[in-house]
Parts: structure tokens; sequence; C-alpha cells
């Protein structure tokens, strides 16, 4: 649902809200735009994007914290559809992020932000054999975020997940052969304990070696199974 209503009024405060050097005034009544005395972006916004040299334009609407998107932000088209829902922190993707076409749900993004106030930040990674056992990484912050998590791509009509991405700190997972389990396909091992030893030949019955060397040496042996007709 649409946080914000056009028309939207310019105003410059004098007074009735110091906080904002400039602002406007949702149909609603709700002060949104706000700019402080330094010229950075606060509080809510609504962003309406025209179209430019082919690329569709859009509205967006969320918060600033001194300049930078925080929070959820929520994406439409000019037709007014939803297109994403985006989560910020420092200005940065952080967690995750949905995005939509006109038939339901595309795909899914997952984001870690890094404190741009760090030259280093530490993230907590899962250990992929032990999912509740976590190590302490030490990344360079270079002011982005960092794809980290779990990235899906569904079919829309239905709603099923097509392909599923994990990354790690921008690095996308592959499931590679352990080195310790790898086994010759020539060669199969087995458990000694688990291979019972082989049974001795019984011996054949007297009648059946008699027969046989009676046979022996003949092309073609008449064999009685007992049927009758």
């Amino acid at each position: 649902m649409r946080l914000f209503l056009v028309p939207l009024i310019l105003l410059i405060c004098s007074g009735s809200d110091g906080q904002c050097r400039t602002y406007k005034i949702s149909a609603k009544g709700d002060t949104i735009n706000c700019t402080d005395i330094n010229g950075l972006k606060q509080r809510l916004w609504a962003v309406h994007v025209d179209p430019l040299r082919g690329e569709p334009g859009y509205e967006e609407e969320g918060s600033f914290v001194n300049g930078k998107k925080e929070n959820v932000w929520r994406r439409f088209n000019l037709m007014g559809d939803l297109i994403a829902i985006e989560n910020y922190r420092w200005g940065n993707k952080n967690g995750k992020c949905l995005y939509y076409n006109l038939m339901g749900l595309e795909h899914e993004e997952s984001w870690k932000a890094l404190n741009p106030a760090k030259a280093v930040d530490t993230i907590d990674v899962p250990d992929p054999k032990f999912p509740d056992k976590y190590e302490k990484v030490i990344v360079k912050n270079e002011g982005n975020s960092l794809k980290h998590g779990n990235w899906k791509y569904y079919n829309p009509a239905y709603g099923t997940v097509l392909k599923t991405e994990t990354y790690v700190l921008d690095e996308l997972q592959t499931d590679k052969p352990d080195s310790d389990h790898k086994i010759d396909s020539a060669i199969i091992l087995v458990d000694s304990a688990s291979v019972k030893p082989l049974e001795k030949a019984k011996p054949k019955p007297k009648e059946v070696e008699e027969f046989e060397k009676k046979n022996k040496n003949k092309k073609k042996i008449t064999v009685r199974d007992g049927k009758t007709g």
C-alpha cells in the first residue's frame, strides 16, 4: 500500500519545523522530503524519477538518515505496481531485497552492509559443515555492500524456486568435492568386517557324478524333467 500521495507542496521552513530547511507536505498532511540546514536528506521521502534514455521511470518511498537511505524502501513503476522492496543500512543494501514483475516475485537478493565508519569490519560467517558454529572474519571496508546469503530466482506465475545461489562475503559458493573423500572410480573400498567368507562348495550327489561321467563325450544330452505328454 502506498505511503504517500500526490500532489506535494514544496515549503521553506520559517519556524514551524526548525529541523528542516525545506520539506513537502503530502495530501495526507505528512511532512516528507525534509532537507536539513546542512543540505542532507532526513526522515521520510517520496522520490519520482521520469523515464530517461529508454529506462523506465519509477517512484520510491523510504527514509533517509544524514543523506543516506536507511531501513525499508519500496519502489513502484509509474503505473503504481510494486516492483521492489529493499533494505538499507548506512546507504547500502543490507539484508533481504525482493524484486517483482507484473506476475509476482521474480527474485530475491541477500546483502551485508559494512559500517562506513570503520576501515575494516568483522563479520560472523557460519561454518558450512556446522551451521550453529560461526567464524569471525575481518573484511576490508570499501564502502559498499557484499553479496552475503541466499539469492533465489522464482517462476513468478507459480511462486516456485527455479535456482538458488549462496554467497559468503561476495564469493559464490560452489559444491566442490572434498579432497579427503575422493575415491578412484575403479576402486571400491569395502570394510573387511562386513564381508562374509565364501562358503565351501558342496559335493555333487553320486548319481550326478555318474551321469556326467557317462555322457561326458556326447554332443547332445536328453534330460527328462518329470513332465508328461
